[in-house]
């Protein structure tokens, strides 16, 4: 068999779109921002780029693991029968082999950045790939999800104290955490209202689904709300200067405004993709600080 370049290319850049690259570019500054917070700026070179392999490897896989458990299901919804794995443009035998990569690449990572993040890598993978399932274990997906995220912030705070736990879970910035949890729950939550009819039809769950829409209404506005609030908080509690405020106020205007955005349910899509900048911005904002 002769070597196509043109080919391989293309297959790469499928396999790109497959596992949604673009957000984890997106994702990465807020783990380089827990990092540096929780650390005082003191992150080298080495923990930076095995920070950063370590968070493309978990979400590969969880990406893959994703799409491989929900075949099923997105083959049935219209609005997710046109996915790669789905409609073949990705073989399922190519979707393990990216799970595979993506499992190997995180492990590799933990154990370059120390003892404790290798001990917790096998959690953290239980946690991301068991995600798919909440649907049809329960209502609150969208916290798992949530939680998911969180493991972004933690774990680069516990990268910079790698054999000391105690110390990483003290200086963890519990509320960046927890505002990125609420945060990605929250969007979540009205973005999974595109869905409400097919969910209920098909048994899965879901805040908007199990309890209707004005409840889902006000979840959403809760968890942007609060998630918002901790930002701002975050900021403050770690000294943040004038230099990052702009872009952290920014963000929380952002994230609090998608919240009635979401209200009018053919603004959801408009309303989601602005949460995109959120994550961004908030991590600017305290990464302004240690340059």
């Amino acid at each position: 068999m002769r070597w196509d370049p043109e080919a391989a290319s293309s297959a790469f850049s499928r396999y790109l779109k497959f596992v949604r690259i673009e957000h984890t570019l997106f994702a990465l500054p807020m783990a380089y921002a827990a990092a540096l917070e929780a650390s005082g700026g003191r992150m080298s070179l080495w923990q930076a780029v095995w920070i950063a392999l370590a968070f493309l490897g978990l979400r590969i896989a969880g990406m893959s693991y994703n799409n491989i458990a929900d075949r099923d299901i997105d083959a049935l919804n219209p609005r997710t029968r046109g996915r790669m794995l789905v409609t073949g443009a990705v073989s399922l035998k190519g979707a393990y082999a990216v799970l595979g990569i993506g499992v190997a690449l995180f492990e590799l990572s933990a154990a370059m950045l120390g003892p404790w993040p290798l001990y917790l890598s096998l959690p953290y993978l239980l946690i991301t790939l068991s995600y798919p399932y909440a649907k049809r274990w329960h209502c609150l997906p969208h916290l798992h999800l949530g939680s998911v995220y969180a493991l972004v912030p933690l774990g680069a705070a516990i990268a910079m104290y790698s054999e000391d736990i105690g110390a990483a879970l003290v200086h963890t910035p519990w509320l960046l955490v927890a505002a990125s949890a609420l945060w990605v729950a929250g969007f979540d939550t009205f973005y999974s209202k595109m869905d409400l009819d097919f969910d209920r039809r098909m048994g899965l769950g879901s805040i908007p689904a199990c309890y209707g829409e004005r409840a889902a209404r006000m979840a959403w506005t809760l968890m942007l709300t609060a998630s918002a609030v901790m930002y701002l908080l975050n900021y403050i509690a770690m000294g943040g200067g004038p230099i990052g405020l702009v872009p952290t106020a920014i963000a929380a205007v952002v994230e609090a405004s998608s919240a009635v955005l979401a209200y009018d349910e053919s603004k959801i899509p408009t309303a989601f993709n602005s949460n995109l900048s959120v994550g961004l911005l908030m991590s600017l904002g305290i990464l302004l600080n240690y340059i």
